[in-house]
């Protein structure tokens, strides 16, 4: 079951690769800093994914002055989450997931993703948007059963602009 509004957010420590090489974040070290916009995405250079997060990329101006971060989280490695941004000009913090511990945290590892295609892989996370306040509360959780579904990031937004 996916984590829900109100939950306290399960804290994890990920990997994103920089210029500066690896770092590593962890959840509980950056709340309160700012409330926080975690969206998870199947896959790294699929078509859904790469527009998600290079539309996000363009408006990470909006987010800030909401007083978000925001991070997309994949199950790549890191270096292909790198090359990914690289290519498609996505400039948001990406996290590796992977093992798919947060994503089964949160409750949004597909058991098969895709199996109508074949692709079996368990693990994969569901596309999903979590805003997590500067408490550490989540107050908006959405996950979408599609893989091309997006998240509403109008009403992402809207609860950003009501924690101000």
């Amino acid at each position: 079951m996916a984590i829900q509004v109100g939950d306290k957010a399960p804290d994890f420590t990920l990997v994103s690769k920089t210029a500066e090489g690896p770092v590593l974040v962890k959840l509980s070290e950056i709340t309160g800093q700012s409330n926080i916009v975690l969206l998870f995405v199947p896959m790294a250079f699929t078509g859904v994914c790469t527009q998600e997060l290079c539309d996000i990329s363009g408006g990470l101006g909006e987010y800030e002055a909401l007083d978000a971060k925001v991070f997309g989280i994949s199950g790549d490695n890191p270096f292909a989450q790198e090359a990914w941004a690289e290519k498609s000009g996505i400039t948001l913090p990406l996290l590796s997931d992977y093992e798919h511990a947060v994503a089964k945290a949160y409750g949004v590892a597909y058991e098969q993703f895709l199996p109508e295609k074949n692709l079996i892989m368990g693990g994969v996370a569901k596309r999903s948007a979590f805003v997590i306040d500067k408490e550490g509360i989540v107050r908006y959780a959405e996950v979408q059963d599609h893989p091309k579904d997006l998240p509403d990031f109008a009403a992402v937004k809207a609860t950003l602009q009501s924690l101000a």
